[in-house]
């Protein structure tokens, strides 16, 4: 018997944030460059990431900010944002069905199509986004 649910409260964001970047942080093609970028600073990072999803997913204006500013200097290509987005759908899977769950899924697809996009912009032209 499947006992998944939908997202559906911040408990729920909590559970698939903490899980996600807990998976993230152990990945090796990943990991080193969050853990690098993040350093000891995970409990501020999460706290964002749950303002952010809330945001995104209950339509609750919690989180304010450019979410592509700090990723725009990342040395990363298509096979980090693949093993983002798998790591992503998998959480999600693990915990969750529903159409949140699927949109949750939409969303992590386009944001990472579109850092991916705008940075392999800025690396092959050698140049900075406007901060």
């Amino acid at each position: 018997m499947d006992t998944k649910k939908d997202i559906a409260t911040i408990d729920d964001i909590r559970l698939l944030v903490d899980t996600f970047y807990g998976n993230v942080r152990k990945d090796p093609l990943i990991g080193p460059i969050f853990n690098g970028v993040i350093g000891n600073r995970w409990p501020e990072h999460l706290e964002k990431m749950y303002r952010f999803w809330q945001t995104v997913l209950f339509d609750e204006h919690t989180y304010f900010g450019s979410p592509f500013t700090p990723h725009a200097q990342l040395p990363v290509d298509r096979q980090h944002f693949d093993t983002w987005l798998g790591l992503w759908h998998g959480t999600i899977d693990q915990f969750f069905t529903g159409e949140r769950a699927a949109e949750a899924k939409w969303r992590g697809e386009k944001m990472a199509g579109m850092f991916r996009t705008k940075i392999e912009y800025y690396q092959s032209r050698s140049s900075t986004p406007l901060l």
